[in-house]
C-alpha cells in the first residue's frame, strides 16, 4: 500500500538538506506521499471571506491559468475574483519555490500547470461516478494528453474550522497494473488525430494516455474493487501540505473542504529512476513503446 512519509519543513523557501531532497524524490518516485505536517498556508485578511463554498460556481473548483492568469469556476464579484487571483497566484509561487529547493533535480524540467482553490466539501457531493473522486483512481485528463509527462501536485489544506482532508491510499501502480492489465485494450487507429481534429482532446492521445484513461475509468467503476482491494485511510490535518505523483498513487479524496492545490508537469526522462513511471511500468507489462 501508498506510504506517507514525513519532513519536517515549516517554510516555502526551506533550505532543504541534502539528505531531505534525497529522501523526497526517492518517496516520490517510488509512489510514496511526501507529507510536510508543518507547512501552512497563511491566508490574508482579505482572503478569509473566501472561505465559503458560494465563492464557487457549479464547478467543484477554481482555478487559475498560468498561461492566461484568468480564473475559471467562480461566481465571485469582481473585487472578490482580484483577492482570489491574489491569493492563487501566491499560492502557485510558494509551491514553485518549494519544489525548486526540494526537488532541485527537477527544476530546469518543471512545467506549472493550473493552480486551483477548493472551496466546496467532497463528501454528499454529488457527480457521475467518472468525476467521483471519492473513489480511487490514478489521474489521466481526457481532454489534456500527457504523453511522457508525469502528474506532480502539491497540496494544502487551509481548512479554517479544525477539519482535516480524509483520502484512502490503495495499492502500488504496478499492482493496479497487473491487475488491470487483461481488460486493456488498444486504440483503434486513427482514434487520437480524430478526437483531436475535434477538438476534444488538445493534442493528439499516445497510447499510453489511451491505457492511462482505461486504468482511470476500469478503477471507478468496479465498486467490488473500491471496497475490497487492500487501502488505508489518511487525514491530512488544516495547516499541512502534501506532494505526491497522481497519476502514480492510487487515492480517493472522500472529505474536506477549503484546499489549495499546484500542479506540475514534469517529463519521464527528467526522473531520477524513470522505471518507476507510469509510461515505463505500462511499457514493460505491454512489451512496446507507448509514446
Amino acid at each position: 500500500m501508498t506510504d506517507v512519509i514525513s519532513l519536517p519543513i515549516k517554510m516555502w523557501d526551506h533550505p532543504c538538506s541534502q539528505a531531505e531532497q534525497d529522501h523526497a524524490i526517492s518517496a516520490l518516485e517510488q509512489g510514496a506521499v511526501v507529507l510536510l505536517p508543518q507547512l501552512s498556508f497563511r491566508l490574508q485578511e482579505a482572503e478569509q471571506q473566501l472561505l465559503s463554498p458560494a465563492i464557487a460556481s457549479q464547478a467543484k473548483n477554481i482555478s487559475l491559468d498560468p498561461a492566461t492568469g484568468r480564473l475559471k469556476g467562480s461566481s465571485a464579484s469582481e473585487a472578490e475574483l482580484n483577492v482570489l487571483q491574489g491569493m492563487t497566484t501566491r499560492y502557485a509561487s510558494n509551491s514553485s519555490t518549494l519544489l525548486r529547493g526540494l526537488l532541485p533535480c527537477y527544476e530546469a524540467a518543471l512545467q506549472q500547470g493550473r493552480t486551483s482553490f477548493r472551496p466546496v466539501e467532497i463528501a454528499g457531493r454529488t457527480t457521475s461516478w467518472r468525476k467521483d473522486d471519492t473513489r480511487l483512481h490514478v489521474d489521466s485528463f481526457p481532454s489534456s494528453p500527457m504523453r511522457d509527462k508525469r502528474i506532480l501536485r502539491v497540496f494544502t489544506n487551509v481548512n479554517p474550522d479544525g477539519h482535516s482532508r480524509r483520502w484512502r491510499l490503495g495499492e502500488s501502480f504496478e499492482s493496479v497494473a497487473r491487475r488491470r492489465l487483461p481488460t486493456l485494450r488498444s486504440p483503434i487507429r486513427g482514434t487520437s488525430y480524430m478526437l483531436n481534429l475535434l477538438g476534444i482532446t488538445k493534442s493528439p492521445r499516445s497510447s499510453y494516455d489511451h491505457f492511462m484513461l482505461q486504468l482511470h475509468d476500469g478503477m471507478k467503476a468496479d465498486l467490488a474493487y473500491q471496497s475490497e482491494v487492500a487501502q488505508s485511510v489518511y487525514e491530512f490535518q488544516p495547516g499541512s501540505t502534501w506532494i505526491v505523483f497522481t497519476d502514480q498513487v492510487s487515492h480517493a479524496a472522500m472529505a474536506g473542504q477549503h484546499a489549495l492545490e499546484q500542479t506540475f508537469y514534469i517529463p519521464v526522462t527528467s526522473m531520477q529512476d524513470p522505471s518507476h513511471a507510469p509510461l515505463r511500468v505500462l511499457e514493460r507489462l505491454l512489451g512496446r513503446e507507448l509514446v
